[in-house]
Order: structure tokens, then sequence, then C-alpha cells
């Protein structure tokens, strides 16, 4: 007796193909183009099984959960892609409860006729970070639209986080006399994008900072324990949106001095010749930190000792402020105030 024929299965065409409908249809295609595409590039044990949900260990602690879109453009930028900052942002938001991260999902909305090389591109980047970063992608969803509906591939997250025993990190917690630290230099983010959208040059190439601050987190609350009030990555809006929130959330007012905040000179010869401020200009690999004044010090030395926090500043406190305004003494010894963002800066950054 023959042995039953096996089913040709092709294997999809990444140099030359491109999305169609069919690869969200939920037949044989978009079979095809999980399997790979995102399994090859995430693969892992809760994907494996091609459940339509993953089965997880019920974590003790305080769960800590958070979601986000991404929407960037260009799509690939100097420092990063969509996919690496996807992973990087989501990891942040929950590292920012001072929360170890455990699991990610992720979401595609495809346009038609996008070039599944770059898909295979994204969806790699995207499983480099998490597996350097250690959070797996352990769920995920796709659907392609028609030519038009989109614009290339936007990408929704999800992440789960546990809080250890003794943090209690909140935006609400910042106090008159606390210390403000950053973990290194404003803007590198958004005039990245902006170098790359607009074909411009500087001289020295202007990379993102995008990076899963993780680690550095976690090192931040070992050493500050209770000192530590609240953590802020600086994304849309920068630092001044970030310290705005906080000032908000808390009831108080900031003091900062515009010398002591990091900015690279090739940001801030960009920002110049751009028209923005380097405060309101998006970072996705910095944070802003207020603790007690008197673990400042120890605090900015541990920061200084992790790759991402060698330049590490104290750049001001919080004063008692009924307005909530951040109040900023200028380089030339003046005074102004660092209000909200007025529209937008610049849009599609993350």
């Amino acid at each position: 007796m023959n042995a039953p024929l096996k089913p040709i299965r092709r294997k999809l065409d990444i140099r030359n193909g491109r999305v169609d409908l069919s690869h969200g249809s939920g037949g044989r295609a978009m079979a095809q183009l999980i399997a790979d595409i995102f399994h090859h590039a995430f693969g892992n044990e809760w994907l494996q099984r091609n459940d339509d949900q993953a089965a997880l260990g019920v974590l003790p602690g305080r769960l800590v959960m958070t979601t986000d879109g991404y929407v960037v453009s260009p799509l690939f930028f100097p420092g990063g892609d969509i996919g690496s900052l996807s992973v990087h942002g989501t990891i942040n938001d929950i590292a920012m409860a001072g929360a170890a991260p455990k699991y990610l999902s992720a979401s595609f909305i495809i346009e038609e006729g996008f070039p599944l090389a770059d898909l295979k591109r994204i969806a790699q980047s995207m499983g480099e970070a998490s597996r350097a970063a250690g959070v797996p992608i352990v769920t995920g969803d796709t659907k392609v639209v028609e030519r038009g509906k989109a614009d290339g591939v936007f990408i929704s997250t999800a992440g789960v986080g546990v809080v250890p025993d003794g943090v209690n990190l909140s935006s609400d917690k910042a106090r008159p006399g606390d210390a403000v630290l950053v973990s290194g230099s404003m803007g590198d983010h958004g005039v990245a994008i902006m170098s790359r959208r607009s074909n411009l040059e500087f001289g020295v190439e202007v990379l993102s900072d995008s990076a899963a601050l993780h680690e550095l987190t976690g090192e931040m609350t070992a050493i500050a324990g209770g000192s530590l009030r609240v953590m802020r990555d600086p994304t849309r809006g920068g630092l001044a949106a970030a310290l705005n929130e906080i000032a908000h959330q808390s009831n108080v007012g900031f003091l900062i001095d515009e010398a002591r905040i990091p900015v690279k000179p090739q940001v801030a010869a960009a920002c110049e010749f751009l028209g923005l401020d380097p405060l309101y200009v998006a970072n996705e690999g910095k944070l802003v930190a207020i603790c007690a004044p008197e673990a400042a010090e120890a605090l900015l030395a541990r920061m200084r000792a992790h790759p991402l926090g060698e330049d590490a500043a104290l750049i001001g406190h919080v004063i008692e402020d009924d307005q909530n305004f951040v109040q900023m003494t200028t380089s030339f010894g003046g005074g102004r105030i660092v209000d909200w963002l007025s529209g937008e800066q610049l849009p599609r950054i993350c």
C-alpha cells in the first residue's frame, strides 16, 4: 500500500512577497504567516501550543499590567524600529512601578501590500529585544486591513509584571524637599525619529535611546527602598510632560536647573535647527526618579554604575506650590515656567 501523500507546504517568499488579505483570513495563508514569521521570531513554550491564549502560573506579589500602542513613523530609525520599541516601551511602563516584567502580548494590524521582508525584520527585532530582556511574548494576534487603511504596520502590546514586597511607587507620593533625578540625556529618541523623517544630517548620527530599563529600576528599588517615591519614563511630551504630570498628581511644584539637565550636543544642535525644546522631546530609554533627599547621592551613584544610567544627574527638587508649577532656573541665570506641551510637537513618535 502506498503511503499517504503529505500536503506540499510552500514557504513564504520573504524576499519578494507582500502581505495580502488572505494572511488575515484565518486560513492556511494566515497560519503560514504566523508560523514562518511570528513563531520563528518569538518562539517559546507558550506559543508552541498554538492556543488562543497563554496559560500562566499565578505569580506571588502584586500584579502590574499595562497596555500600549505603537504607530511610529518611520518604522525603522537610527537605534531601533517599531518592533524593539514596542517591547522596550511596554517593559518600561511596568518597570516604572518598581515591578519585574514577566510576560508580553502583541497584536499586529498590517496593511495589505506590506513587504514580508520588513515584517520579518520587525518580528525578529521584537524577538531579540524580548529575549535580551528575559520577558517572553506569550500570545498575540494578527489582522490585515485593506491597502490605504493603515500605514504599514501598527503594534499593540500588553505586559504583566510583579511588584516585590516593600516597593510602593506612585506618582502621588512626591513630597517637598525630595530630589529629582534623571537617568541620562534628554531628547535622543525624538531627534532620531525627526532626523530620519526629514532626511537631515547633523554630522554625528543621533541614535534612539530605546532600551529596556527593568534591570536598572530593579537595582534602584533594591538600594533605595521606601526612599524612592516615584519613577516615570519621559516618553511623549518628554521631561516637561512627566514633571507636570507628577506635580499635579502629588499637588507639589518642581524647581529644576537647566544647566544640570543632560542633553547631548548633537541633540541640542538638532533641536535648535528644528525649533524644538529638548525638554519636550520624547525619550524611550530614560527615566525620572523622585526620592527622599537623604537617599539621592547613593541612588545617583548606583544609577551611574549601570550602563543605562551612566549620565544620570540630579537636576532639582520638589517644592511646595499650590499652583503645581514646574519652574526652571535657566542657563543664563533667569527663570521660566516649564508648562504643559501645547499641541503636538512631534506626532507619531512612538
